[in-house]
């Protein structure tokens, strides 16, 4: 009876031992070929809302701040009529590298950077 005792005791630690385990797995985000075919990307639908959430709320590209302002109502044209963005070769885009460099840690998101490339390469419609 003992060793009855024992061994069911035994197996249940040892199933509890086993379900008890777990372990997080953390996949790296998705490898991005950034000059693969763009995406469609809709400004006002997916970037104004970044960059007034990233850029505008943080305080440094309201009116008044650092240019480009990018508060909703008036980011399109302080972009494209600022000369920050190049659809000839977007990756001498202002915008662009600057999101990919020292701004880079405002749009983390290689997703969202992304993005902008490709609107910059389909032409910086106002869609």
């Amino acid at each position: 009876m003992k060793q009855l005792l024992i061994y069911v005791g035994l197996i249940a630690v040892i199933g509890f031992g086993f379900t008890g385990c777990y372990k997080d797995v953390i996949l790296p985000e998705a490898a991005i070929d950034p000059d693969g075919p763009p995406q469609a990307v809709s400004y006002n639908a997916e970037l104004k809302p970044l960059f007034n959430s990233s850029c505008a709320l943080a305080g440094c590209h309201v009116s008044g701040a650092h240019k480009p302002y990018m508060t909703a109502d008036i980011s399109y044209l302080q972009i494209v009529n600022g000369g920050f963005v190049n659809t000839i070769i977007p990756k001498e885009s202002i915008l662009y590298q600057k999101i990919n460099g020292e701004m880079k840690e405002f749009i983390p998101s290689a997703a969202n950077r992304q993005k902008v490339y490709d609107w910059i390469r389909t032409g910086a419609l106002n869609n």
